[in-house]
């Protein structure tokens, strides 16, 4: 495991714990952070989230991510010994969405193809 693949990893960790444990905006929603990437230089790390809800509190979430972003960063200095703290980036990660509407697409088609065999 690379360099890159192990500060990933930790700051991943560390974010998922202060999002969950530290940060006390009624905002959040529940937030999963599914990956990190991290440029190669350690300057900018990119957070992929998800969050479980209505499009009401996923855009909560997002600010509330947005506005703690300093607070974060000052606790990850503590917490994890880099020369630069990375800036943080927050993406929403939809792909489970899509997992989910393409495997009930899927069902339906099922379905539908049984319903056409017992005609």
């Amino acid at each position: 495991m690379s360099r890159l693949e192990k500060v990933a990893q930790a700051l991943k960790r560390e974010l998922s714990n202060i999002i969950h444990d530290e940060i006390k905006d009624p905002r959040l929603g529940f937030v999963t952070v599914t990956r990190l990437e991290l440029t190669r230089d350690l300057r900018i790390a990119k957070v992929f989230y998800s969050v479980l809800g209505e499009e009401k509190q996923k855009t909560d979430t997002s600010s509330a991510l947005e506005s703690a972003k300093g607070f974060m960063r000052r606790l990850i200095a503590e917490r994890i010994e880099l020369r630069f703290v990375p800036e943080l980036i927050f993406r929403e990660d939809r792909s489970i969405e899509y997992s989910i509407f393409i495997q009930q697409e899927l069902e339906r088609i099922k379905e539908s193809d049984g319903d056409k065999k017992d005609s």
